[in-house]
């Protein structure tokens, strides 16, 4: 059996997990970062961070990847593996992963983000990655001069439909309420490009088409008329499902599934602390996520500290 014994393991290489990262490896403390997928989360897959101070614009992987070295450089540790199961015993937490390795630590922080939410209509998974994507920076380059339909209206769905007019000869921005929920800088971009239209109080009944998207279903929420949009693709941006499931133990959720924590960002669990997205909180934006990795490390090493003690 393969143990590794941490002083702290966080789960989830976000911008929390990284800036979590960072101190913990600045406080001497042998600390690794187990990321299943590319270090900087959400924010890798963002094409322009314009809201994150002392930056007036940057590209979001430029970004994820300046968060990555700088932890490097104080000696964390990065290591790509996906997590199963976290638990405690005894004084130690213990982080099963799926290649089998397990890592014994005195500290978890829990960075795990979220997972696209699905509008589960008709037609979402037979089409998933034949014109139904949840990543614009990802996709969007595969639709040069084709319509595309964008579902949400908050920041998300706002900025990768302005993303998505580089590419799109239309881009329709589906939203089911009569006004958007972005911040009112955002929907004002969104108002002055021509190539965005915005389809309000509406909904997608279905997903159409034969070897890829070719159109979508519409309702009108108020009137209840149904109409069609001929569309070769339709990005889904509705909200994110916490992850948020890893600990053998029940944690304090909120009602949506997100971690509740107190100020020092502490969990139900003793040891386990959690930060960014997947905490219960107001926003969640980067500049959070990189004050609750902060927190969430000073507070993890107070808490070493008491237990050596």
């Amino acid at each position: 059996m393969n143990i590794k014994e941490y002083d702290v393991v966080i789960v989830g290489g976000g911008p929390g997990g990284l800036t979590a990262g960072l101190y913990s490896a600045r406080s001497n403390r042998k600390t690794v970062l187990l990321e299943r997928y590319l270090p900087g989360g959400q924010i890798t897959n963002t094409e322009e961070v314009e809201d994150y101070p002392g930056f007036d614009r940057i590209a979001g992987a430029d970004l994820a990847m300046k968060m990555t070295e700088h932890a490097k450089r104080f000696g964390l540790e990065i290591i790509s593996d996906e997590v199963a199961e976290i638990y405690t015993e005894a004084n130690s937490r213990v982080i099963v992963t799926a290649s089998g390795v397990i890592y014994r630590a005195k500290a978890v922080i829990i960075s795990t983000g979220g997972s696209p939410n699905h509008l589960n209509v008709p037609g979402e998974k037979e089409f998933a990655g034949k014109g139904v994507s949840y990543c614009a920076i990802c996709d969007g380059a595969f639709f040069k001069n084709q319509v595309i339909a964008v579902a949400g209206g908050g920041d998300a769905a706002v900025e990768e439909g302005i993303y998505l007019t580089k590419f799109a000869s239309k881009v329709y921005i589906i939203h089911r309420r009569n006004e958007l929920r972005a911040q009112k800088i955002i929907q004002k971009r969104a108002f002055n490009n021509p190539k965005i239209q915005l389809l309000l109080e509406t909904v997608v009944e279905s997903i159409n088409g034969d070897t890829k998207v070719r159109s979508l279903s519409l309702r009108n929420v108020k009137t209840g008329a149904g109409s069609t949009l001929e569309a070769g693709a339709i990005f889904i941006f509705v909200g994110f499902v916490p992850n948020s499931n890893l600990t053998r133990e029940p944690l304090n959720k909120d009602k949506n599934g997100y971690i509740v924590t107190n100020d020092r960002m502490e969990t139900s669990i003793g040891g386990i602390f959690a930060c960014g997205d997947v905490r219960s909180q107001l926003v969640r934006q980067i500049t959070n996520a990189v004050g609750d990795g902060t927190t969430a490390a000073m507070a993890a090493e107070k808490y070493i500290e008491e237990l050596n003690d």
